[in-house]
């Protein structure tokens, strides 16, 4: 099937807020928790070096790992949307129909490739950890599913380096904050990762064995910006305290929503 049309991913009234599924399941909390539990297994298969994806740190790599979690769940599992996305206010996602997409993950391909991961100390790491990620966040790639592949992905990354990443060591709101907060002001083509430095920070816990081999196969936010919390330790703590023009947005940021195609229609 075409997945071509903001409706395309969803199944026609009377069920049309539930996206088109491989378990044919038409109510969303059902389909949600039968999502995560296979991504879950899915993911665990990942980690334990049972899959072989080449670590090439480009949109390919992205994909491939969104194919392996979602392969039982969407159709379209590994295959970048092909509508704009947005979600809460400002500023949407990458914008398909300029290449914006494409140029995002090139970017993060450029910022892993062009570190020395194995020299970083954990500052150092958490800020370019948090570089990284905000590029990928802001390509948000996928119709559904960017968040836990872009966590597999930046374990991918953190193998270069001498440390792991725990994200048991912040809470998902903490996540989710961060992640809102480094998106891009309107009409602005970078992301601001300054939010996500202290959450990279908490997370990155040294490795003991230094850089990992990547496991064989087995067969207008600035107000809100500067109160977020800059130490390690706040950053597993502390709520966001949001300026008063955004609301309860950076708390939450809700289903997503079409596109308007809202970047800079320049790329940069």
């Amino acid at each position: 099937m075409a997945f071509d049309t903001w409706e395309s991913y969803f199944y026609p009234p009377p069920d049309e807020g539930t996206l088109r599924n491989l378990f044919d399941e038409r109510d969303p909390v059902v389909l949600t928790r039968l999502e995560y539990v296979d991504t879950a297994r899915r993911q665990r298969e990942l980690l334990a070096g049972q899959v072989a994806i080449p670590r090439t740190y480009d949109a390919d790599h992205v994909r491939a790992i969104h194919r392996h979690l979602f392969q039982d769940v969407y159709e379209w599992a590994g295959e970048l949307r092909s509508v704009n996305i947005s979600k809460g206010a400002g500023r949407g996602f990458g914008d398909v129909k300029t290449g914006e997409v494409d140029e995002l993950l090139d970017d993060v391909r450029k910022r892993v490739a062009g570190t020395e991961w194995g020299r970083l100390d954990r500052d150092t790491f958490a800020e370019r950890a948090a570089t990284v990620f905000a590029y990928l966040n802001q390509a948000h790639p996928f119709r559904e599913g960017n968040g836990r592949t872009g966590k597999v992905f930046m374990e991918h990354v953190a193998e270069r380096s001498r440390f792991t990443l725990d994200f048991g060591q912040v809470t998902p709101d903490v996540w989710n904050q961060a992640s809102q907060l480094s998106r891009p002001d309107m009409f602005f083509y970078d992301p601001e990762p300054a939010s996500l430095v202290p959450v990279f920070r908490a997370i990155a816990q040294p490795r003991t064995t230094g850089p990992a081999t990547p496991p064989a196969p087995s067969t207008g936010r600035s107000a809100a910006r500067a109160s977020y919390p800059q130490a390690a330790r706040q950053a597993t703590t502390q709520p966001l305290q949001t300026g008063p023009q955004r609301g309860s947005q950076a708390r939450h940021g809700g289903p997503y929503m079409p596109g308007s195609g809202s970047g800079t229609g320049l790329g940069r």
